[in-house]
C-alpha cells in the first residue's frame, strides 16, 4: 500500500459519540433518513460509481489498485475536498477502477484532524500543475470554493466532486460532456468509533477483494439501492 498510485488513505484515529450500536459490517446500502440534515457535523460513508460501471481508474494488480490518469485526476480532486469547503474533513478512502470509496467527515469538533496517508501530498503537486495541465490558471484552481459562510451538504458536496472531476477528465481525453459518474451515490452514517474502524478495514482491503466485488462488472450480484446527489 506504500505507493502513491495505490489510491488508498488509512485514517488516524477518529472519536466521536454514536447515537446507535454499529451494525455488524460495513453497508453501501443508500437509505437516506427520512428528516435527517446531511449538512449536519457527523462522518459518512460514501461510495461513488462511474457511468454504466465502466472501469475508468486503472486496474487492481494482485491486491493492489494502479491508476491511470484519469484515476490520479480523481485522487487530485478527493484530496483537495477539504480545500474547497472548509467544514470538509477526509478519512479512509480508496479508487477502486470503476468506484471510489470515502469517509467525509462534516466538521465534527476539535481534535479530529485530516487522515495522513501514501498519496497526502496530492493535493499539493496538483496545486502546482501548470495551466496547460491543469485548465486553469493558478488563481482560479479554487474556482468552485464555496463562501466561507455558506454550509454544504454531503449531496453538494458529492456533486462538486463529480462534476469537477468529470470536466478535468473529459478534457484530459476529448470526450467533452461525455458522462464519467452515475447520477447516484451509495451513503451511510457512520454512528461510532466501532463502525468507523471497520469501515476503515473494509475500505483500505477493497482491492484485495475485486474479484468479488458487488461493482466489478464480471460480478452478477444485485445491486444496492442508491440516492441521487441532487
Amino acid at each position: 500500500m506504500g505507493k502513491r498510485n495505490a489510491g488508498v488513505r488509512v485514517g488516524r484515529v477518529v472519536s466521536f459519540i454514536g447515537r446507535k450500536q454499529a451494525q455488524t459490517k460495513p453497508t453501501r446500502r443508500s437509505i437516506r433518513l427520512r428528516g435527517y440534515d446531511y449538512s449536519q457535523p457527523g462522518a459518512y460513508f460514501v461510495t461513488i460509481c462511474t457511468h454504466n460501471r465502466e472501469c475508468l481508474f486503472g486496474h487492481i494488480t494482485g491486491a493492489q489498485m494502479v491508476l491511470n490518469d484519469a484515476g490520479r485526476v480523481v485522487q487530485a480532486m478527493w484530496d483537495r475536498l477539504p480545500n474547497h469547503y472548509s467544514h470538509v474533513e477526509l478519512d479512509s478512502w480508496t479508487i477502486m477502477p470503476n468506484h471510489v470509496h470515502g469517509v467525509i467527515i462534516l466538521a465534527v469538533g476539535a481534535g479530529l484532524k485530516p487522515a495522513l496517508g501514501a498519496s497526502g501530498t496530492a493535493a499539493s503537486e496538483f496545486n502546482s500543475l501548470s495551466v496547460d495541465e491543469t485548465g486553469l490558471k493558478p488563481n482560479q484552481r479554487a474556482g468552485y470554493k464555496p463562501a466561507p459562510t455558506v454550509r454544504h451538504g454531503l449531496p453538494e458536496i458529492v456533486r462538486g466532486f463529480k462534476t469537477f472531476s468529470s470536466r478535468r477528465i473529459n478534457k484530459s481525453r476529448g470526450t467533452v460532456g461525455t458522462p464519467v459518474w452515475q447520477k447516484n451515490y451509495y451513503e451511510h452514517v457512520i454512528r461510532n468509533d466501532r463502525e468507523l474502524n471497520r469501515i476503515r478495514e473494509y475500505t483500505v482491503s477493497n482491492p484485495a477483494r475485486w474479484a468479488t466485488d458487488k461493482e466489478n462488472p464480471n460480478v452478477s450480484v444485485p445491486r444496492l439501492t442508491e440516492h441521487t446527489d441532487e
